[in-house]
């Protein structure tokens, strides 16, 4: 168990680092080198104690102990050589073991300021090797600030995520235990962890012998091709208690040197990216391909022993995707190994990525004995799904976990799963997934979502309606663009809705030669994969488009503007078919056996009347919404002062980036101010106390004060209404009104108007980002009228606020009654 002190300490030495290492990995180096220098030191100290002799800081090497780095006398640059020169030389240390020599492989010291040095290893003179177990928790918390490795396509694997797949895939201590891809061995140990607790009695007595333990050493297995990560995997597991890790630098998808080793369980999250070119793999894998999630997950498949298991994270292009490696990748594994795939909520991997993963379960002698794959999806995971990730109440995990584990007793006792059904999932028979030679592994595709009654005829859109999609001219020949007079349409530009115009236009030459079409009024639009898969449009005009999307040609049963409307509703449900995920590919073949109700045509017309209806209210109601800026009369007798003479005080936020913690006091930035001008607390991160308590009192802001944008999206105020505690990012200026000379509510309404607007963009300077400097703001006119006209100004436009907020509701009242409408068209009598 973490304690706080060592947290403490731990965030202390970032604090320290972060001014000169601002990278968090190069942090966490730098944390691991000192660390383990110091440990070598302690475990020296302890030798001599006992009567025995130094190893580590022993002849050529005795004048780089940890006394002499720390001794009072020693001058700051005196000190800075001494550890760079001891880190730098330490691999060519005779007096310590292999394992060490690796963790200071291409170490270095990336600064030169001594004083930074001397503050950083003041702290870690704080830590001392006699509590390694609690060390080991320590250096986890250390690694938990790693964040994406995104070029790499690597992003970490959540500590919870990690144990519910140990907990599935259940390693025994007779296990040989392989992680292909081990970043920073978390797999291993919580494989570790978990072996431990099942051979522990009920007075909590570890049941291991000595020949269990070796055996455990040996048969943890680490690859990863970055010596980095290879580096801090073996701290990591030697801070566990692994005298010994066997972790290996290894290129898992080119190298062969390891191929013909096996292993019990694998447990891996690998790299999702590959390379521009693709990997270049070797001939022994069953599938031929260059991308390095169908490689690893081969890899993966192929080594496991003949009863061997393995959880493993995939991408969504591994459950989906229709190119050929693909498809064979997922053949092998129903037909070999696997037994369930488990759908991941879209946003675990935030903030760093937005990436859509699954888990695949591979069981190498129970897949042969089975008939089926058990589908389950996770839509909670006990933490929100934004960028901040902060805990929630729901959690689906622990019931996914006994679920998914009673499917797999069930299967292992050779029982029956017809009767199962499983509240998160269903089970699905392998010839089914086979059908059609896709082997899709989304088991949302095999779910019969249909309602149980209609109030109309289901039919499939195929049945009645003509598809096709477009194409892109040859984009290097300017005969196909240039002149260009007919519309040309991109995916991108279907989420208009009603589509009226286009960016781009190619000429006739371009459309007899390409695969480009014209369609005409009225057809209905799909965007089918890209980021913007699932939108749907209606051409108001004659248009051809890109390849990227599926024109539907509603015939005579079909009423166009209907079909749009049921068709834009269901995006959900059309994503889900294609296979969910950040970038789904929604087929022709999809859409054309996608079922829609078929009411007749004059109840078609009426509901899009009503619909059509609805939406005006709700157009003129964001009309006053985007329209709305309060005006303020200024009379030419008013006096004028500037901003500065009628304030305490105008600053901004801490110009140092921000030491993140996991709770403590809310960091507010702009994207955390809403459209009302208020700020959602709910996206914040959090800084620790300590940090918001060093903070000046300009930059703490209090009841009154008014926030306003400077950098950016400058100009936007925020009245401070509660005596909540938060702090803020530096491209936020803080005003605090002098109540004896101004109204606060007066000066944000002020703020608020094109007046003061039309000084900020006049103020504003730069090109890439604006910034209104505080010079400029505290020079902005101020008019003030008395201190009646104030209140009453201030009065007025309160008043013309609360009546556009009120736009709001209405806005969403009657999305509410389009939704109900459309919900009464599937038979749901209850919609209100």
């Amino acid at each position: 168990m973490l304690d706080t002190e060592t947290k403490r300490r731990i965030d202390n030495a970032r604090d320290i680092l972060v001014g000169k290492v601002p990278d968090p990995k190069s942090q966490v180096e730098q944390i691991t080198i000192a660390l383990i220098y110091k440990f070598m030191d302690d475990m020296d100290a302890d030798s001599e104690e006992l009567g025995g002799k130094r190893k580590f800081f022993a002849g050529d090497y005795a004048h780089y102990g940890w006394a002499r780095l720390m001794h009072a006398g020693l001058g700051g640059h005196e000190m800075l050589n001494l550890y760079a020169e001891a880190i730098t030389t330490m691999p060519e240390n005779p007096g310590i073991p292999p394992l060490f020599r690796d963790i200071f492989k291409n170490a270095y010291l990336p600064y030169r300021d001594p004083e930074t040095l001397k503050s950083f290893l003041k702290i870690i003179d704080e830590f001392s090797y006699d509590h390694s177990e609690r060390l080991g928790d320590a250096f986890e918390y250390l690694l938990s600030v790693l964040g994406s490795q995104g070029d790499a396509g690597q992003f970490r694997t959540p500590r919870h995520i990690i144990d519910f797949m140990v907990e599935l895939v259940d390693p025994k201590k007779t296990d040989t235990v392989l992680d292909p891809a081990c970043g920073t061995a978390g797999f291993l140990i919580s494989s570790w962890k978990h072996i431990l607790k099942a051979n522990t009695d009920a007075e909590g007595q570890n049941t291991l012998n000595h020949d269990d333990r070796e055996r455990l050493a040996r048969n943890f297995i680490g690859y990863d091709i970055s010596p980095d990560m290879v580096r801090l995997s073996l701290v990591n597991l030697y801070l566990h208690g692994f005298a010994d890790p066997h972790i290996f630098e290894y290129d898992s998808l080119t190298s062969q040197d390891r191929w013909n080793e096996t292993a019990d369980v694998i447990l891996a999250n690998p790299p999702f990216m590959s390379p521009k070119g693709g990997i270049k793999p070797h001939n022994r894998f069953s599938v031929q391909s260059k991308r390095s999630e169908v490689l690893f997950v081969d890899y993966m498949a192929e080594h496991l022993s003949a009863n061997g298991r393995a959880g493993i994270i995939v991408p969504e292009g591994v459950i989906f995707q229709s190119q050929t490696a693909y498809k064979k990748l997922r053949k092998l594994l129903v037909d070999e190994s696997l037994v369930a795939v488990v759908s991941l909520p879209a946003g675990l991997f935030q903030p760093y990525s937005g990436v859509k993963t699954s888990i695949l379960i591979l069981d190498k002698s129970l897949a042969k004995r089975s008939a089926s794959i058990g589908f389950f999806k996770i839509s909670n995971d006990g933490f929100g799904l934004g960028a901040q990730r902060r805990a929630i109440d729901k959690n689906d995990l622990p019931q996914a976990q006994a679920e998914i584990g009673e499917y797999l007793r069930r299967l292992r006792a050779g029982e029956s799963v017809e009767d199962f059904e499983p509240a998160l999932g269903l089970i699905v028979a392998k010839e089914k997934v086979a059908a059609g030679g896709d082997y899709n592994l989304s088991g949302e595709r095999y779910r019969n979502s249909s309602p149980k009654s209609h109030l109309f005829t289901l039919i499939k859109i195929g049945d009645v309606c003509a598809t096709s999609s477009g194409g892109t001219p040859l984009s290097g020949k300017a005969a196909y663009y240039e002149g260009g007079t007919i519309p040309w349409l991109r995916s991108g530009e279907v989420a208009q809705g009603p589509v009226f115009r286009s960016e781009l236009f190619i000429t006739e030459e371009a459309l007899k030669n390409s695969s480009a079409k014209l369609f005409p009024v009225d057809t209905v639009l799909v965007a089918m994969y890209g980021a913007t898969a699932g939108e749907v449009g209606i051409l108001r005009f004659a248009c051809t488009t890109n390849q990227a999307i599926c024109g539907i040609l509603p015939g005579e049963r079909l009423v166009p503007e209907f079909l749009y409307l049921l068709l834009k509703a269901n995006k959900p449900a059309l994503i889900r078919l294609a296979g969910g995920g950040a970038q789904p590919n929604i087929s022709q073949k999809i859409i054309r056996e996608f079922q829609v109700p078929l009411p007749p045509l004059d109840v078609q017309q009426e509901i899009v009347a009503e619909i059509e209806g609805y939406q005006k209210v709700i157009d003129g109601a964001r009309a006053v919404l985007d329209n709305y800026r309060p005006h303020i009369p200024i009379h030419s007798d008013w006096p004028t002062a500037d901003l500065k003479d009628v304030c305490e005080v105008i600053s901004d936020g801490d110009h140092q980036p921000p030491p993140k913690s996991r709770d403590g006091v809310p960091f507010v930035t702009i994207s955390n101010i809403d459209d009302r001008n208020q700020i959602d607390f709910s996206k914040t991160f959090f800084v620790s106390r300590e940090y918001y308590e060093g903070l000046k009192s300009t930059r703490r802001p209090q009841r009154g004060d008014i926030l306003y944008t400077v950098t950016g999206s400058y100009g936007i105020p925020v009245l401070v209404e509660s005596d909540r505690e938060f702090c803020f990012q530096r491209h936020i200026g803080l005003i605090r009104p002098d109540a004896a000379i101004v109204s606060t509510r007066y000066l944000y309404t002020l703020l608020l108007s094109p007046f003061m607007k039309v000084q900020a963009d006049e103020a504003a300077t730069g090109v890439a980002q604006k910034t209104v400097a505080l010079n400029s703001l505290r020079g902005f006119k101020v008019p003030l009228p008395s201190r009646t006209t104030q209140e009453a100004v201030a009065a007025e436009i309160e008043a013309e606020q609360a009546l556009v907020n009120a736009n709001r509701e209405l806005i969403a009242r009657f999305e509410k009654k389009i939704a109900a409408t459309l919900a009464r068209i599937w038979g749901d009598h209850d919609a209100a």
